[in-house]
């Protein structure tokens, strides 16, 4: 449907998972999958140690395709109840596959326990047949959790229980957050249409904004502590069951990074908030001829910066323009999200807020959810989405279980088709006075990236250990996340008391605990690849498609390797943060 002068904005078709959520295919896949997944139990369960390495490698085939199978299903659940979860129907339809995908996946959950069993020279035994080989990355990484694996039964449970977990105070969360209004002026606007108000180029209009924002989840604070309070002793309980170090640690395991580099990342970052943020943020206010900025004032636009509303149609010309000016196969695989229905750009009540990709399954295709605008960043949010689908769609290859990777890599083709569409975009500009805009855009969204995502990890940190001495009223939380924040934003900046229940309408603490310093991981990592293309890398282009490729079956060390980077050395993370110090001091350089 057409929003404004964005022109008409796409939605998805998800039939190509699912005809409807009736459809007596889906119906016959869940049956499918259950007596698959209970013959599979019955023929494998106690009996992997005796398993020849073809054996072994035809089980694991067998578990891939059941799990597929499950994956698809709850993929067209999710994207259903992304598109509008305040429809009664679309949230019990969601919440039925997620009992029904859990109840059969408990007959599955011995396979990789067992698994976990074996001892590493039983395992390398079975991994001398070729046949077993191809799974080797797979086994590799699901054994990393092997220190942390609890019995049977006590995994069993606490994958049933699941549903009335975790998943049910993130639906709530989600539920209420999509069912909210928030008044800005005469307006009643969801969440994510008043966030956006927050960019506008009246500060009257971002002020109102601001405080509707404060005003609308400030009547909800208890209920979103109480969600929040609940998963962090939800999660304290497990990881001390699991015996993980710290409250990250899980996290930075899942993402096969260790403790240690991501310690060197937040610090780098932290080191570098005055000559980042601070200076950033104290040259805007002069800018915007203020003494101190408000919160609504981060990401105003600069004066005179009219930033005009940009069709969908031009959009995506100067995005797969991009794309292609790097890569043919690059922007012949984003085409196909435009070509056919694969984007849901269109804004609408009861839509997540937000952007994201989903990669589905291998056997169909990704989808992309944005809620288009049509301001400069929304464009940049276009290319950083379609880089995870383009992604996605070329790990494919790798097969249902190692098509993934750790959240700490999946950044990197996102962020990298953000460089080459604002890379593109400012060579192209030939005026001083939008140079200076685009530059200054770029730089607050590698500030939002990099500063604003290590800080909500310091949050997180901060929340999450205080939480173990015991619950945090509402205020104390409020209290954690103006530290973090008046530290990375700097002097510049003063806050209103409404701020104070900002960090409830973060949805990455709900869902993924410990996951925002990916963004920082990605960017700074994409800042000291772009360095190694600019600098003529001999066969960069076909090294990166091969990185994406890849899928999980590489480490970080392994994929950086063929450009000589390694994220292990402090110099790295410097050599990112640069990038963003290179481009303040050309701001400063130029007039304003």
């Amino acid at each position: 449907m057409p929003d404004g002068n964005a022109g008409e904005l796409p939605t998805w078709d998800l039939r190509d998972l699912y005809p409807s959520p009736d459809a007596p295919e889906l119906e016959a896949d869940l049956v499918r999958a259950l007596a698959d997944a209970r013959a599979f139990e019955a023929a494998h369960g106690g009996k992997l140690a005796g398993m020849s390495g073809a054996a072994l490698a035809a089980a694991i085939g067998a578990y891939e395709r059941i799990e597929e199978g499950l994956g698809r299903v709850m993929s067209y659940a999710q994207l259903l109840f992304s598109g509008d979860s305040t429809d009664a129907a679309v949230g019990k339809f969601y919440q039925s596959m997620s009992e029904r995908v859990t109840a059969i996946s408990s007959h599955l959950i011995f396979f990789t326990l067992e698994l976990n069993r074996l001892d590493e020279a039983d395992i390398e035994a079975k991994l001398a047949d070729p046949a077993a080989a191809k799974w080797r990355p797979w086994l590799r990484d699901l054994r990393v959790f092997r220190p942390h694996q609890l019995d049977d039964a006590l995994e069993k449970l606490l994958h049933d229980k699941e549903v009335t977990g975790r998943s049910a105070w993130s639906r709530l969360f989600d539920e209420t957050v999509a069912g909210m209004t928030v008044s800005v002026g005469a307006e009643s606007l969801t969440v994510s249409a008043a966030l956006n108000k927050l960019s506008d180029p009246d500060r009257a209009v971002r002020e109102a904004a601001g405080k509707g924002v404060g005003a609308a989840f400030g009547e909800r604070i208890k209920l979103f502590s109480l969600v929040t309070n609940t998963l962090a002793k939800d999660k304290e309980i497990i990881d001390t069951w699991r015996h993980y170090e710290r409250p990250g640690s899980s996290r930075n395991r899942a993402n096969m990074v260790e403790d240690a580099v991501v310690d060197a990342l937040v610090t780098a970052v932290v080191a570098d908030f005055p000559r980042l943020s601070h200076r950033y943020y104290a040259m805007k206010a002069k800018w915007l001829g203020l003494e101190r900025l408000q919160h609504w004032d981060r990401n105003a636009p600069l004066p005179g910066d009219g930033d005009r509303i940009i069709p969908w149609a031009e959009a995506k010309r100067q995005v797969l323009g991009a794309y292609g000016g790097f890569s043919r196969e690059l922007a012949a695989v984003g085409g196909a999200f435009f070509d056919k229905p694969w984007i849901d750009a269109e804004l609408r009540p009861g839509k997540a807020g937000g952007a994201f990709a989903h990669p589905t399954v291998p056997g169909a295709h990704p989808y992309l959810l944005l809620n288009y605008h049509g301001r400069a960043r929304d464009v940049m949010t276009l290319a950083h989405e379609l880089g995870h689908g383009v992604h996605q769609v070329l790990a494919g290859r790798q097969g249902y279980l190692m098509a993934s990777t750790p959240l700490t890599l999946a950044e990197t083709a996102s962020v990298f088709g953000e460089m080459l569409t604002f890379r593109a975009l400012l060579e192209a500009e030939k005026d001083p006075a939008r140079r200076r805009f685009m530059l200054a855009g770029k730089v607050e969204d590698m500030l939002n990236t990099v500063v604003r995502q290590v800080a909500f990890y310091r949050f997180e940190s901060l929340l999450h250990d205080e939480r173990r001495s015991g619950e945090l009223v509402a205020e104390r939380i409020g209290e954690l996340w103006m530290q973090v924040q008046t530290e990375s934003l700097g002097p510049a900046f003063e806050f209103t008391p409404e701020y104070r229940v900002f960090w409830s309408y973060v949805p990455h603490f709900i869902h993924s605990p410990f996951y925002v310093y990916a963004y920082a991981f990605g960017d700074c990592l994409v800042n000291a690849l772009y360095s190694v293309f600019q600098a003529g890398h001999p066969g960069f282009e076909g090294k990166y498609l091969d990185m994406l490729r890849a899928g999980g079956t590489l480490r970080h060390k392994e994929l950086l390797a063929p450009f000589g980077l390694d994220a292990s050395e402090p110099a790295f993370w410097t050599r990112g943060l640069d990038v963003i110090s290179g481009f303040i001091d050309e701001l400063e350089r130029m007039p304003s």
